[in-house]
């Protein structure tokens, strides 16, 4: 089988729960991963933030190049 690296972009729509639109966004940066809430209940209980739902809107490959051995 080939090898390849392909660069890849995914954009989401994260409903959050938070205090401020400040800290809503930065927690839906800071707890995602991949299609994921990462976040633990401690994170939850400490900075006051529930993320209730992430759908995945945008899955683009930008580039694809075979690696050579």
């Amino acid at each position: 089988m080939k090898k390849f690296e392909v660069v890849l972009t995914k954009s989401y729509i994260v409903r959050i729960k938070a205090e401020d639109k400040k800290k809503a966004r930065e927690y839906s940066e800071l707890f995602t991963g991949d299609i994921q809430d990462i976040s633990s209940i401690d994170n939850r209980r400490k900075f006051n933030f529930k993320i209730e739902d992430i759908v995945c809107k945008l899955n683009e490959v930008f580039e694809v190049q075979e690696e050579l051995t």
